[in-house]
Parts: structure tokens; sequence; C-alpha cells
């Protein structure tokens, strides 16, 4: 059941520190060969997602610096996020990052998995960067994006 895989995951990383929301009830009904999940989490309070963020204006170096730690700090937990994109990491005022949508997320072994959650949330990026103004997200952008994964990687 998807949604009681997702709890486990995110209680795994709520428990460890990392800004993901907090599992707050599941559900699961079975009718004849189909079946319904539900998963409520807790909602994360005054953020809004990277892709709303880039419509309102360029984002500063430290925040792509802080959206790629925040991320090297989850794939140093070994989660890989299966659908990584702009619209599933969340900013606040004060630029802290978290993530949402963990469903078909997983605790893997590192691995060449954790190059195709980054390409996927540059393709997002790119995508979403066509119908902004120029300048919204760069090859400058994606590059502070990957040394702040690095050096959030290295801080573990």
């Amino acid at each position: 059941m998807r949604a009681f895989a997702e709890w486990r995951l995110l209680e795994y990383l709520a428990e460890r520190g990392l800004r993901v929301p907090k599992p707050v009830a599941a559900c699961y009904q079975r009718a004849g060969l189909t079946y319904r999940c539900d998963l409520i989490t807790q909602r994360i309070v005054d953020t809004q997602s990277l892709s709303v963020a880039l419509a309102h204006g360029p984002l500063p170096e430290s925040t792509w610096r802080a959206i790629g730690a925040a991320i090297a700090r989850l794939h140093s937990h070994g989660v890989d996020h299966a659908d990584l994109n702009a619209h599933n990491i969340l900013l606040d005022s004060k630029a802290v990052i978290s993530v949402i949508d963990f469903d078909r997320g997983r605790l893997r072994r590192p691995g060449a998995w954790t190059s195709r959650n980054l390409r996927r949330l540059q393709r997002s990026l790119a995508k979403i960067s066509v119908s902004l103004p120029p300048g919204r997200f760069s090859p400058a952008a994606w590059n502070h994006v990957l040394a702040g994964y690095q050096a959030g990687y290295q801080a573990g």
C-alpha cells in the first residue's frame, strides 16, 4: 500500500530532522479488485513551491545552493524521490527548503539514481522557465544547485 509506504518514509525522514511533511493519518479501503489509499500530512506553513517563487522573481545564489544542500541531505539518507521537480520543493520566507510528495519514494543504497533525481529536477526547471521572464533559471543557477549539493553531501 503506497500510502503506508510513504508514511513510513516520511516518519523516518522527520525523525532525522529532515524538512518533510509529517504524516498524520492514512486510510486503506478495498472495493472488489481495487483499493484506495489516502495519506494526510501536516501542512508546511508559509511556504511556496520553487515554481511559484520563480514566477515571482529571480532567486539569489544562496537559495539555489540551499536547494542543492536539501537534496543532498535526502540523498545522504538514501532517499530516492521518484518525482523531484520544481513543484515539490518548497521555500519559506527565509529560504529554508522543504521537500514534499514522496509517493513512490524509497530508501536505496548510493547509486546512479541520485544523478537521475538531479536530472529530473533540472528538466523540470528548464521546462517551467520557458514561460518565465529570462534569467529565472540559468546554467549558472544550476551550477549553484550542484555546488550546494556537493557541499551538503560533504556536510552529511
